[in-house]
């Protein structure tokens, strides 16, 4: 069934189109058209004479525009509307609203609510009750009340980040209406069925309603992401649509955790195809700072997909049972291992083949991972440490090989019990032939890859069978040996590939499959390092709610009922109403939980064999043609008019007026043509020359704090600074300028210093976010609190009124970690080579941005602005140090009065500008050594 989609709101007033043949004849006649003769006048008079002058008939043309005009008019008053909302309720029950209200109905949420508003004015009007059940509440209340108290519930109400449980919804509103038929039965759906053989429509017809209406609105925009795999250059990403029916491009972007855009791909879907895979090509290091990915003009959940540690870069070592030969490469155990995993993980090797030595060296760069090939004996003392570490979290991966197939049964870091000696399939001493591989468990980081065709395997080591053996087994050969096992250990895990790391075994190392087993595996383990300290966290806890999705796809920190994620190695978790979609955890760690599971599908609703009446929502399939025919009648009138003024000459009168005027708007654009600079002065906007100056020349800006003094030195100083740069660097900076934060535009400056003052008014909120703007953006501020302090935190002691005044600002700032200037930071060798970084006083540190993820002291970061920190913090009093008067002379003395502590101050602000200026481009310094090495200078 469906409804007309055209209608009139005012039928009667079509009567009046009979009355158009009546106003055909009245315009037939027209009064005659005016004649101009030429002098004399005893012309004019014989022409008078000469006959009778009668009406003649106006143009079929001219009658046939005018009867178009009233036609207009009458259907204009008439009203006609299309799709016009179906105003009447089925009589004998109540009114039943089933409304969606998942993550796919926040776009057009009002409207849903405008909807369910009218059929609730349409139950007012009859008298009738209302019952409202919500498909993502977690309870509904759902007995048929009054309509003040369903448009209450109905106000009340949002859509949720969830996948609707209409299951639960139904079984509410079947208990609530307790036999009770309903009269219309209105089923506001998103479109998507929410499960596998979604039979909710079919169960609301089972409740025999007089009336089944299924309202849907716009499907074309519900799509999801369903998926995300860091892949070799590119992230991959799986997204899923509604409505299928033609072809789509959807932009995606990738976001760190700051929020910020930093790389962007599309994923392309063709007619018919509801599941689609995109990318987002990207170097690595750059990926690996991706925190979420969304689709462009989607502010929904379901496009959104929230990314964790699983998808960071890993620290993995490796370790062999024979040293490497450098000229033959490829019989070495780690090259494939090398290769594999060189574009997904950091890889470290030890610098001495005594593992007794490097074993627990290596553990104490807290690796993730560590991968033994054929090693069948360590050294006895690095069992503990290696159990320890394991327990913390690790992962440990061994591969066979000679060595292992002859080490001890009781081996501890094996994940089962090991036959001995090892099983040759294939050649002249063996009966069996080599075995290819058997399909992929559902279960374990492997399900869903294809099995491979091409892998065949020579030799392995067996397990003694044992009755959890195939639980442990993550892959097997044909013939159902294990070719993959594991074993998880507390908060770790030990797998064995039952082959070699090379291709004496299997020529599995050469497939690409091998690639991805390892990727996958590495990925199960923890992004942030292990520990093989002794009283680590050895279980793996609850993870508390850290943040949580809004509908709209907003990471927001308020939790709500929200309860702990408890993890489980063996499925996946899905989004429910005790753990809705976000992030689980802490800021040092966390678990990203979306929406949809991974590689799901949307499919529309089964409605097959159900007799209902489908509908749109209010506000976009209804609407009025009365503006358009009062358009179209304006524009018929208008031309009416035109048309009996050029038959009554009135343009040809005007036609010798037109002239002068025409000259007279040539002239005057010829005139402004010929004047730009006036033009230009007529469209420029107050401020615009301070700008243009601003933009000219770097400057050195303060905040200006309201305090005389303060301000003055800070003036003074970056005088002063400027005053050295020049000298002594090719920067020439222009005079400084002060900055009020409040309505001064900070995008022109490279650092902002701000003395910070106690005594000096708070900042209010409007300046506080725009300085957070503005080191979101890529500036830099540089917060001197002039008191010498030693520590950000209060745990040594008191900290100065300066102190807490900084920590005031910082609370409602976005700031990263921060930690002292490292020895080997660019800042000590932007551009002289520093160790401290003294200003008046020289006993407090220069705090930055923190390096993330323990990183090696060598490694680039890759963070935004070029690696420059958004905020630097001291107490040393830059400003007094650099300060100068008219004459050049110090204003303020050192603490301890020391010229050179002065000298330093200046490199100090040195090395800052040109950190500011440069970026990171200067830790390439720290290959020299290495590079001169090789060239043996």
């Amino acid at each position: 069934m469906s409804t007309l989609p055209f209608a009139f709101a005012y039928p009667a007033i079509l009567g009046a189109l009979v009355a158009l043949p009546v106003i055909w004849w009245l315009l037939r006649l027209t009064p005659p058209r005016p004649k101009s003769e030429v002098f004399p006048p005893l012309k004019i008079l014989a022409a008078v004479l000469k006959r009778e002058e009668t009406p003649a008939q106006s143009p079929w043309w001219l009658t046939l525009l005018r009867m178009l005009l009233a036609a207009a008019v009458i259907l204009a008053i008439a009203d006609p509307v299309f799709n016009p909302r179906t105003n009447s309720l089925a009589a004998g029950g109540p009114l039943v609203l089933f409304v969606d209200n998942g993550w796919a109905t926040a776009p057009d949420w009002q409207r849903r609510v405008q909807t369910a508003e009218a059929l609730i004015d349409d139950a007012e009007s009859a008298g009738a009750p209302v019952a409202v059940a919500f498909t993502a509440d977690p309870t509904n209340n759902a007995v048929p009340g009054t309509t003040t108290a369903a448009r209450d519930m109905l106000r009340a109400a949002e859509p949720q980040p969830l996948v609707p449980d209409r299951e639960r919804a139904f079984e509410a509103l079947r208990a609530a209406l307790n036999g009770t038929k309903p009269g219309t039965l209105a089923f506001l759906s998103d479109g998507a069925a929410a499960k596998e053989n979604d039979a909710t429509v079919r169960q609301l017809a089972d409740l025999k309603p007089a009336e089944l209406r299924l309202i849907e609105g716009d499907t074309t925009r519900t799509i999801a992401i369903t998926g995300a795999t860091n892949a070799a250059d590119a992230m991959s990403v799986t997204a899923t649509r509604l409505d299928s029916g033609g072809a789509a491009s959807l932009p995606l972007t990738a976001q760190d955790a700051q929020g910020r855009a930093i790389a962007a791909g599309t994923v392309d879907f063709q007619a018919g195809q509801s599941v689609a895979a995109g990318s987002i090509p990207a170097p690595f290091e750059m990926r690996n700072d991706f925190a979420r990915v969304s689709i462009d003009n989607l502010a929904t959940a379901g496009s959104v997909h929230l990314l964790d540690d699983g998808f960071k870069r890993r620290r993995v070592v490796l370790l062999s049972g024979e040293a490497g030969d450098e000229f033959q490469p490829l019989l070495s155990p780690l090259y494939y291992i090398q290769r594999a995993l060189q574009p997904y993980a950091d890889l470290i090797q030890p610098n001495t083949p005594d593992l007794a030595a490097s074993i627990p060296d290596l553990l104490s760069q807290n690796p993730s991972v560590i991968i033994m090939a054929d090693i069948g004996r360590l050294p006895q003392e690095t069992y503990e440490p290696m159990q320890r570490w394991i327990a913390n979290g690790g992962t440990l991966i061994r591969f066979a090989g000679p060595r292992l197939a002859a080490a001890p049964a009781d081996d501890p870091l094996v994940p089962v019990t090991l036959r001995q000696g090892e099983r040759a399939l294939g050649g002249a001493l063996s009966w069996a032939e080599p075995q290819p591989l058997a399909d992929f468990p559902n279960f374990g980081p492997f399900a869903g890859m294809a099995k491979p065709t091409d892998v065949t395997v020579k030799r392995q080591v067996l397990a003694e069978p044992t009755p959890d053996l195939a639980e442990r087994t993550w892959a097997s050969l044909a013939d159902g040996t294990p070719l993959v096992t594991t074993k998880p250990i507390n908060a770790g895990r030990i797998v064995l590939f039952h082959v070699s790391a090379e291709a004496t075994w299997s020529n599995l190392p050469i497939s690409g499959n091998f690639v991805e087993m390892l990727r996958r595996i590495v990925q199960l383990s923890r992004s942030g390092g292990v520990t093989s300290e002794a009283g680590a966290a050895t279980t793996a806890e609850a993870l508390p709610p850290f943040r949580l999705l809004t509908a709209k796809g907003v990471l927001t920190t308020e939790t709500g009922t929200a309860r702990p994620l408890i993890p489980n190695a063996k499925t996946e978790p899905v989004s429910n109403f005790d753990n809705p979609p976000g992030l689980y955890g802490s800021e040092d760690g966390f678990t990203a939980l979306n929406v949809l599971p991974n590689n799901a599908e949307l499919r529309p609703l089964d409605t097959a064999g159900i007799n209902l009446l489908r509908e749109g929502l209010i506000g976009g399939e209804t609407w009025s043609a009365k503006p358009a025919l009062f358009l179209i009648a304006f524009l018929l009138l208008l031309a009416d008019s035109l048309v009996v003024m050029f038959m009554g000459g009135a343009f040809s009168r005007l036609r010798s007026a037109a002239r002068p005027a025409a000259i007279i708007a040539v002239a005057l654009s010829t005139a402004l043509f010929l004047q730009p600079s006036q033009l230009r002065a007529d469209d420029s906007k107050p401020g615009d020359d301070q700008i243009f100056q601003r933009l000219d020349n770097t400057h050195l800006a303060y905040v200006v704090t309201g305090e005389q003094d303060v301000d003055n030195i800070s003036e003074h100083g970056l005088e002063g600074l400027t005053e050295f740069l020049t000298f002594r660097t090719t920067l020439e900076p222009a005079p400084p300028v002060g900055l009020d934060l409040t309505k001064d535009e900070l995008s022109f400056y490279p650092i902002i210093y701000w003395p910070v003052s106690a005594s000096a008014p708070m900042p209010s909120t409007a300046a506080i976010n725009r300085i957070d703007a503005y080191m979101r953006a890529g500036g830099t501020v540089l917060f001197d609190t002039r008191d010498q302090f030693s520590s950000l935190d209060n745990n040594g002691g008191a900290s100065s009124a300066n102190g807490e005044r900084l920590q005031q600002i910082l609370a409602n700032l976005d700031i990263p970690p921060l930690e002292p200037v490292p020895s080997d930071h660019v800042l000590t060798k932007s551009f002289y080579l520093l160790s401290s970084f003294p200003g008046r006083y020289s006993g407090s540190p220069l705090w930055i941005e923190s390096r993330q993820d323990n990183r090696a002291s060598d490694t680039k970061s890759t963070a935004s602005a070029d690696g420059v920190s958004p905020i630097l913090i001291t107490g040393n009093d830059l400003a007094g140090a650099w300060a100068v008067d008219q004459n050049g002379a110090p204003m303020l003395p050192t603490v301890p009065p020391d010229e050179m502590q002065r000298e330093y101050s200046y490199r100090a602000g040195v090395n800052i500008m040109m950190y500011m200026l440069t970026g990171n481009y200067k830790t390439d310094q720290v290959h020299i050594p290495a590079l001169l090495e090789r060239l043996g200078q």
